[in-house]
């Protein structure tokens, strides 16, 4: 939302004691804070968006003019619902205040500031679709990459740049905890970097992290200018202050000197975003950057019973930092919360599933229901479980089972197993082939389609020299692997084995991400007989609807990442795979990751007003359905007696386990085996071959007798003793 900085509005007239009617005394000590620095805790469901209408109203009806008010927030629609509120409440002067997202308010400041940082006021602001084509141009020009290297896409140089700017530290620094594989070419995104800065700057252009950057330098460097705008803005009010990165904390000082007369509203135990920039600690320094500040605390909780404030209060007072918190609430004690422990993820999908039918069955309301989790891919079995039933549901975060292109990628290769005259999938897989464009690919679909037996007609195909040998591994891998016998695992690593170095070319910016789903859906394969029937199950995955705005789906059971459920609130929550690996996640074992992994947690839990399930598997698949430690994680063991409400495990799933591993697959304890190179050994469809070479401690290459050499990955080869 953008308004006039310098227009002169009629006085404010309004009533403070209309205004403080029916306040707590928490927020009405919030609200009627005189002058310097407050910081008020607001925890989950207290009322904070009311507090923060009111304290605006208040200050208007207390004579502040509202053009020196400047509000904050970290959405425009939330700016825009809160001065909407304060108009209703003070009348129409109101509509004086200046409000909006850092960014939108960015842009404001600056095209009227802009001559001091040598811009001109018309400068351009470019979408992220300028910026990659930007990057992409300067990478051209300067030939970045070398001969025969794979260079970052400008989508992930653009990330790379970003992350740098936002976070407030190198992109040696980027590159080095985020995208290790991509050190060989930091010093070329550093010149890249810093090419694409000078080109913004002579083309009057800026990106949408400039516009905090470029502020954060003007108000720092151009003492009149800062004194100009601390002077307009007496007033100023932040929204979700644990979620401000460095460059916007700095703006929010730089303006508010040196009156400091600043609101800000968050709460530390809701910062979860970290992995965009946002700085846990700009919170907690608060009150050492703002010396005297008033720190309120909001604990009456208008939205959970109290048995779930009870558990969210434990979680969360295990944090090793801080402001402390206990939320309560007046709306009865309610139900335990339930812990579900079940015997492994599959029994757990099937739990989930036939609680939240039985919640459909007595009434509940479908949009009622959440099913929340830390990763994206932990619903999957949940997807296809819910399906089967008949109910439907809405994902938000992360990626349903099949809509990542590496997913359809394998995928592909399953359905041509099942249908050889799939066009769809004889399509995709060719053109991840070098040297076949889609004229060509679509030559050899009708001659796929046009034949009997596809398989035998391809294998006859008059295939050019350029990618022929390619073409014939991918027919003779379909050919041999239909009808194999194999099992759904076996098949899986065959079709990986081919299908990797496509993979890591075709992906080169972020395949190990891209893997982790990879090994899910392996994990996910093992769980059935057949393909035959894991596709069928993919198939009852209902379509997209829309619907999902303000986070309510009519009709639909909501599944969500936590991530993205932060600021919903449901009458049914269910928390899954709160197992050890999967919650926290394995990445974050220690550190500020594990702290933010117990917010995270927390967060969870405070979504839920009436009834709260959590739930694990006892026992968590790994490659080839072999079963590996799983258990509770270590948040659910730190909970005190008395908590929660245990309930038994559930019957066993429908589904047939897979069929064991070769014996000589899985080394002692569980690891993937090793080899040496000499070793003869025997895969389930390339048969006996040698070990010929080692290609770092997860591949190797084999000399096959009857099927040549072959570069194996031994996560997915399912290679034993000869």
């Amino acid at each position: 939302m953008q308004k006039k900085l310098f227009d002169t509005p009629p006085r404010p007239s309004g009533t403070p004691d209309a205004i403080t009617a029916g306040l707590n005394p928490a927020q009405l000590e919030a609200v009627t804070h005189g002058d310097g620095p407050l910081l008020v805790i607001a925890g989950a469901g207290t009322g904070k968006t009311r507090t923060l209408v009111c304290r605006l109203a208040y200050l208007i009806a207390g004579g502040v003019a509202a053009e020196n008010i400047l509000l904050l927030t970290f959405t425009r629609k939330a700016a825009e619902e809160m001065i909407e509120r304060a108009t209703a409440m003070v009348g129409e002067h109101s509509s004086a205040l200046f409000g909006g997202t850092f960014h939108s308010v960015a842009n404001v400041l600056l095209r009227r500031y802009a001559r001091w940082i040598g811009y001109d006021s018309g400068f351009i602001i470019t979408d992220r679709g300028d910026a990659e084509g930007i990057v992409n141009l300067l990478r051209s020009s300067l030939n970045l990459g070398g001969s025969g290297r794979k260079f970052p896409s400008r989508r992930m140089v653009v990330n790379i740049i970003s992350r740098a700017v936002n976070r407030c530290v190198s992109i040696a620094a980027v590159i080095e905890e985020q995208y290790p594989h991509l050190l060989e070419f930091q010093q070329d995104i550093e010149a890249l970097a810093e090419h694409y800065r000078r080109f913004k700057r002579d083309h009057q252009l800026m990106d949408y992290d400039d516009l905090l950057v470029n502020l954060r330098d003007l108000l720092r460097d151009f003492p009149e200018v800062r004194e100009e705008v601390s002077g307009r803005f007496t007033h100023l009010l932040v929204d979700e202050y644990q979620d401000t990165n460095p460059v916007q904390d700095e703006i929010v000082r730089l303006i508010a000197a040196p009156r400091n007369n600043v609101m800000v509203v968050g709460d530390d135990a809701q910062s979860i975003y970290s992995f965009r920039g946002a700085d846990f600690s700009n919170i907690l320094r608060f009150p050492d950057n703002f010396p005297g500040a008033a720190v309120v605390r909001l604990e009456e909780n208008y939205r959970s019973t109290g048995r779930i404030l009870d558990l969210g209060n434990a979680v969360i007072s295990r944090a090793g930092e801080g402001f402390r918190k206990n939320l309560f609430s007046r709306l009865g004690e309610g139900e335990l919360p339930v812990l579900a422990p079940q015997a492994n993820e599959t029994a757990q999908a099937g739990y989930v599933a036939r609680e939240i039918k039985k919640l459909v069955e007595q009434g509940t309301r479908p949009e009622e229901i959440a099913v929340l989790f830390r990763s994206g891919y932990h619903s999957y079995k949940l997807e296809i479980e819910l399906a089967s039933l008949g109910i439907g549901f809405e994902k938000r975060g992360g990626m349903k089972l099949l809509e990542s292109a590496h997913i359809k990628d394998v995928v592909s290769y399953l359905r041509l197993l099942v249908n050889p005259h799939d066009s769809l999938s004889w399509n995709r897989l060719l053109l991840m082939l070098p040297k076949i464009g889609p004229k060509t690919a679509a030559k050899v679909v009708d001659r796929a389609r046009a034949s009997g037996d596809p398989f035998a007609a391809l294998e006859e195909y008059p295939a050019a020299a350029a990618w022929r040998e390619p073409f014939r591994e991918l027919v003779r891998l379909l050919q041999g692997l239909r009808g194999s016998g194999m099992d759904p695992a076996a098949v899986f690593g065959a079709v990986m084995e081919v299908y990797e170095p496509l993979f890591e070319q075709l992906y080169a910016d972020d395949y190990p991400r891209r893997k982790r789903d990879l090994d899910q859906l392996g994990i996910l394969i093992s769980g059935y007989a057949d393909i035959q029937s894991f596709l069928d199950d993919i198939a009852l995955d209902p379509p997209e609807t829309e619907g999902f705005a303000d986070g309510i789906a009519p009709g639909s059971v909501i599944l969500s990442t936590i991530h993205s459920a932060k600021g919903l609130e449901w009458d049914n929550v269910f928390i899954i795979n709160l197992a050890e690996g999967r919650f926290p996640a394995q990445a974050a074992a220690f550190g500020p990751e594990f702290e933010e992994e117990r917010r995270l947690f927390y967060v969870a839990i405070t979504r839920a007003r009436k009834r709260l399930i959590l739930t694990y598997p006892r026992e968590v698949q790994g490659y080839g359905g072999v079963a590996a430690a799983g258990g509770a994680s270590v948040f659910l063991a730190e909970l005190p007696n008395g908590l929660v409400a245990t309930a038994g495990l559930a019957a066993p799933c429908r589904r047939p386990s897979a069929p064991s591993v070769t014996s000589g697959m899985k080394a002692p304890g569980g690891g993937v085996r090793d080899f040496a190179v000499g070793d003869r050994v025997v895969h389930p469809f390339f048969a006996a071959g040698t070990v010929v070479e080692k290609n770092g401690s997860r591949k190797v290459v084999v000399e096959f007798d009857r099927h040549g050499r072959k570069e194996l990955h031994l996560d997915y080869a399912r290679l034993s003793p000869s």
